[in-house]
């Protein structure tokens, strides 16, 4: 019989259709066409892109522009939003507008061209961490800012277009609409509970030990009790802290392990799945907040979003959490 169930941070409701289960084996992934060609993101290229903000050589902060890197950042040449400019904000009637300000960065993540992070070692992903948590620091500084995102896109249908593997930052002057509801929700259960909504899902988590992925000393990934995908995945840091920059090198170094160890079992499970990975963290400046909780997640693109799901917010999953965790747990065994 299928379930309904409640995400417990955004009150969202997912459909769990079991009676539409599948082994992994049974997802139809696209095998990936390698292009070729010419990569401007690929090293002896640095002038196929704007100068880097931010490059680490040697494992320390560089800008040089030349071919020694091991991860580089550079604005993107085609932004989503601009960085010069001011804000303009503005009405019309009940309509609001204001200009496209912003930063839109490119973090690319080695040298390699056919390099995944799944791949790197945990050492090297460490320092991709440290340009994600070194360039938070830096753009709250301007408080044309209000929330960064960083996420990846791997694979064509989940919205890469460079076979490099790379992810992306983009400064917004706005709070999305996704972190404002999941601080609203946790905020809720806070005044409740006078608890971090997130920390009880992991003590509960690790006490069931039904849905828990893997976990090191400091990090926990977790299969979530109403995932909108097949094989959903969370990171997230045992210790409270609702602030990605937060973390120091060595958080940075076991952050590296759990997430790659996190993303070998996905491949394992399904070779070459296309996924996105975003970063949910605290809006800039906010200081620490004691409801909320920064995390990962990863969501594979394993079912389409049709009519159904876009008149009713609704996601249908055809398999259950604890069913994909167990795959994910046997992955590396097998």
């Amino acid at each position: 019989m299928p379930e309904l169930r409640k995400d417990p941070v955004l009150g969202r409701w997912i459909i769990i259709a079991k009676e539409r289960g599948k082994r992994p084996t049974d997802f139809v992934v696209e095998k990936p066409q390698v292009l070729g060609g010419f990569c401007p993101l690929c090293p002896g290229n640095e002038g196929f892109t704007p100068p880097e903000v931010l490059a680490f050589r040697g494992g320390y902060p560089s800008q040089s522009n030349q071919a020694d890197w091991q991860v580089r950042v550079v604005p993107n040449k085609y932004p989503a939003l601009i960085i010069e400019g001011e804000l303009g904000k503005a009405g019309e009637g009940l309509y609001d507008r204001m200009n496209g300000i912003g930063a839109h960065e490119v973090i690319i993540e080695a040298p390699g061209h056919n390099d995944a992070m799944s791949t790197l070692p945990a050492e090297h992903v460490a320092l991709v961490l440290r340009a994600y948590r070194d360039r938070l620091l830096d753009l709250q500084k301007d408080p044309r800012f209000r929330y960064v995102m960083i996420f990846k896109n791997f694979g064509k249908a989940a919205g890469a277009s460079l076979e490099h593997s790379h992810s992306q930052l983009i400064a917004l002057p706005v709070l999305p609409r996704m972190i404002t509801n999941e601080l609203d929700g946790s905020l809720s259960y806070y005044r409740y509970k006078d608890r971090c909504l997130f920390c009880d899902i992991i003590h509960q988590e690790i006490e069931q030990n039904i849905r828990v992925v893997c976990q090191n000393e400091s990090f926990i990934t977790i299969s979530p009790f109403a995932p909108r995908t097949p094989f959903e995945m969370w990171v997230l840091p045992k210790r409270h802290t609702s602030g990605y920059c937060h973390q120091g090198e060595g958080e940075l170094y076991g952050l590296a392990c759990i997430l790659t160890e996190t993303l070998r079992r996905l491949d394992r499970c399904i070779p070459n799945v296309p996924y996105n990975f975003v970063l949910h963290t605290q809006p800039l400046r906010s200081g620490e907040l004691e409801h909320f909780h920064w995390h990962f997640e990863i969501v594979p693109k394993l079912t389409s979003i049709a009519g159904f799901e876009w008149g009713s917010g609704f996601y249908i999953n055809p398999m259950p959490p604890e069913e994909a965790t167990q795959y994910l747990r046997e992955s590396l065994d097998s």
